[in-house]
């Protein structure tokens, strides 16, 4: 895997500011990650797209639907991940599935907290394919029961809440958290 154009150094984007735009060769396909910002919580979505097909997957419809379908331009969205249910993860979620038409992938763990069933349930080690690229999903159990993350080509990992800058996530001060299936 090479990087063809990475992110700035740190990573940051701002809310309602310009994606962070990298490709990445994972398996022989030129995958495009393009990361934004959302809401005032500032929450990362990710938008993955095998640039030979035009097939994308998007991960955390945190918020905004009309700018996350403006992204999505004229890509195909096979599939909208959801990290882990809590609210401010899935405010755009029901509005961008019923405009793409895509299956929502979700834990059954935080259904109930999500306010749906997934059209999909996310079950560890699945590989959730775009085209001719994936996403290997891990259930990381902790800041919620059904947090799942995204490995992209062994090296890149969508988190959601399970890791925050500098630290582990959000476990709200107890450290059995870590130890528990989540809350």
């Amino acid at each position: 895997m090479r990087d063809a154009s990475p992110y700035p150094p740190d990573g940051h984007v701002e809310p309602g500011g310009p994606a962070a735009v990298g490709t990445l060769q994972v398996d022989g396909v030129d995958v495009e990650i393009r990361k934004l910002s959302v809401s005032a919580m500032d929450n990362n979505v990710y938008l993955l797209t095998d640039l030979g097909r035009g097939e994308a997957l998007l991960i955390d419809a945190a918020d905004d639907a009309p700018r996350l379908l403006d992204e999505l331009g004229d890509r195909r969205l096979t599939a909208i991940f959801t990290t882990h249910g809590h609210w401010d993860h899935v405010r755009a979620l029901d509005d961008v599935a019923r405009a793409t038409g895509a299956p929502v992938v979700l834990h059954p763990g935080d259904a109930q907290r999500a306010g749906r069933q997934p059209d999909q349930p996310a079950e560890d080690g699945m590989r959730l394919a775009f085209g001719d690229a994936a996403v290997e999903l891990r259930h990381t159990p902790g800041h919620t029961r059904g947090s799942t993350c995204a490995v992209l080509g062994g090296t890149h990992l969508f988190s959601g809440d399970t890791l925050f800058p500098g630290g582990p996530g959000a476990t709200f001060g107890d450290t059995d958290a870590f130890a528990t299936p989540g809350r």
